[in-house]
């Protein structure tokens, strides 16, 4: 398959079953339902924070950021890591960005950064110095992954009570829109603790894309943003609980005299 993305130059125009009135009368998609960060293909746990969603970045290992359409038309959905954007690597407004397209109701794998029509540089969680941010000098958003969908506009036929008969309403200027083919150790524990979180430039990997042509709502109609990071950091920020310590003096509280039984035979040598 080849995935497909928009650009704001020009755009065609389509025709769906429902009516606009019915498709903004539909509930709102949650976060977990549309986008998910994957390690191994596996969705990672989302934690609630502070009114921000966190995911554990895991160093040195790559992922994938899996996209699905709640909605019963067509999507441009603008996805930056890092405020990067993924096809090309630009800081823009959502609105400005080349958009990945997802069919209605359809899920995608957004895989790694795309760096020509065929190819991708897979994503990976590394450290801030390490990354491809620090590498274009663009740092100012590490951390971050955002994705904002755009439906594609409804076509909509207005009765024309003059001649009786359905004319097309004029269509607001256009966006654009773009879709895409689904095609490493830590350091000193002692060293984490001072360690960011940012995303990388992994594997090559193939990844065809082809350009087509949407008009798109000029306001989002959904966004989501998830903030990653190392273990060590979520614990400092409090989205999660310090692990215990093996404290040996509590240990030692813990002692005991006489047990029933004996003494045990000592194992045999082999």
């Amino acid at each position: 398959m080849t995935r497909r993305f928009a650009y704001l130059i020009a755009a065609t125009f389509a025709l769906v079953a429902a009516p606009p009135a019915v498709m903004s009368a539909l509930p709102a998609p949650r976060p977990a339902e549309v986008v998910d960060i994957l390690v191994d293909g596996v969705a990672q746990p989302r934690f609630a924070h502070a009114g921000r969603w966190y995911v554990e970045a895991r160093k040195g290992r790559e992922y994938a950021i899996r996209l699905r359409n709640p909605y019963g038309v067509r999507v441009g959905v603008a996805l930056s890591v890092d405020g990067l954007n993924t096809i090309d690597a630009r800081e823009t407004t959502a609105a400005a960005a080349r958009k990945w397209v997802l069919d209605p109701y359809e899920t995608v794998v957004i895989s790694g950064w795309q760096t020509s029509q065929t190819e991708a540089r897979r994503f990976e969680f590394t450290t801030e110095e390490k990354s491809y941010g620090q590498a274009l000098g663009k740092t100012a958003n590490l951390g971050m992954v955002s994705a904002v969908f755009f439906k594609e506009r409804v076509v909509t036929y207005v009765p024309d009570t003059s001649k009786d008969r359905a004319r097309r309403q004029p269509a607001p200027s256009p966006s654009g829109s773009t879709k895409q083919e689904p095609s490493v150790a830590a350091r000193d524990e002692s060293k984490a603790y001072d360690e960011y979180a940012a995303t990388g430039m992994g594997r090559r990997t193939g990844h065809a894309i082809e350009q087509v042509w949407l008009n798109l709502e000029e306001s989002p109609s959904h966004t989501v943003n998830i903030r990653y990071e190392f273990r060590p950091q979520l614990v400092k920020l409090g989205v999660l609980p310090p692990a215990p310590t093996a404290d040996p003096l509590l240990r030692r509280e813990r002692a005991r005299g006489f047990e029933p039984g004996f003494c045990p035979e000592p194992p045999r040598k082999r």
